[in-house]
């Protein structure tokens, strides 16, 4: 038993770095092909300044899907943040998206 609780911790250990790897960090960008208002860009460098678990699992699941101006301008996903207050607002399109 306390073989396998160990290969567990160490398991769960090796599944966490390997999960940090996957991250979008400072000097990375990941780019989204939005085929009608031009590709998204997401900056890590100009999201560096938070932990990742201040964004997932809180705002966004660790699920792919798919995210709508609609909800941004509700508040939901991207727009908790931009809204103009916080970040700058959803409504500033050119900031996000590039043609």
């Amino acid at each position: 038993m306390k073989k396998f609780f160990v290969f567990l911790v160490a398991a769960c250990f090796v599944l966490s770095v390997a999960g940090g790897a996957l991250a979008v960090g400072p000097g990375k960008k990941v780019e989204y092909d939005e085929k009608t208002t031009g590709k998204v860009i997401f900056d890590g460098k100009a999201h560096s300044s938070f932990k990742c678990n201040e964004c997932h699992t809180k705002i966004f699941k660790m699920k792919k899907s798919e995210l709508k101006m609609e909800d941004m301008k509700a508040g939901k996903s991207c727009g908790t943040c931009h809204n103009g207050t916080k970040a700058f607002a959803v409504s500033e399109c050119a900031k996000c998206h590039k043609k």
